[in-house]
């Protein structure tokens, strides 16, 4: 827990509200904020409309916030998912508001302060789900591959030349054709075409 802050100290307080929709309005946003006891200027409040897939990094409006925010300030959101697509990019950016000195309210987490000792432990929660969330990340990926195999499709990039030319190639290579021959021929490079002849049987 932490206590709400104004814009009356020497640090500032600063809001940022997300939507990801034109027709969505930051408004109820705006107002969990007051009703947590934060008066934020309007010049310290930035909201965008931007999917919530798309990282923290590359939110526009969420950058530019950054650049104005300075280390003592202090930033209000409603909830996590307001600063991150997912608990990976959470962490991401609590650990960079850590080490330039800035705190992140989470009213979401009863008011807590990412940055705090406190927070510490959420951090480590979230990186525990951020690990998780890769692991299963590389087993659906290594999963699709498997089933992608096993059904015969290509994998990697799509060939330049088909099945048929393939085997032109190969019948001519063992006929005595050389490598930059059938290159040219086909307008590939040597290497797909030694690609093609390390597949003769």
């Amino acid at each position: 827990m932490t206590t709400p802050l104004s814009n009356s100290g020497a640090s500032r307080v600063f809001a940022y509200a997300r939507v990801s929709t034109v027709e969505q309005l930051t408004e109820n946003q705006r107002e969990q904020i007051a009703a947590a006891g934060y008066n934020i200027r309007p010049k310290f409040y930035i909201e965008e409309q931007i999917s919530g897939s798309v990282p923290a990094a590359q939110r526009p409006g969420f950058q530019r916030l950054l650049e104005r925010m300075d280390e003592g300030d202090t930033l209000v959101v409603t909830k996590l998912d307001r600063i991150g697509r997912d608990s990976i990019d959470v962490q991401q950016t609590v650990q960079r508001f850590q080490a330039e000195g800035i705190r992140l309210i989470v009213l979401q987490l009863g008011n807590l302060d990412l940055t705090s000792s406190a927070g510490s432990l959420m951090v480590k929660m979230l990186a525990a789900v951020a690990d998780f969330e890769r692991d299963l990340i590389i087993e659906r990926t290594q999963a699709g591959q498997a089933r992608a195999r096993a059904a015969g499709t290509h994998m990697g990039r799509p060939s330049k030349t088909n099945p048929s030319e393939q085997a032109a190639i190969r019948e001519a290579l063992q006929a005595g054709a050389t490598v930059t021959s059938m290159a040219k021929a086909y307008n590939v490079s040597r290497a797909t075409i030694i690609g093609i002849r390390a597949r003769i049987k």
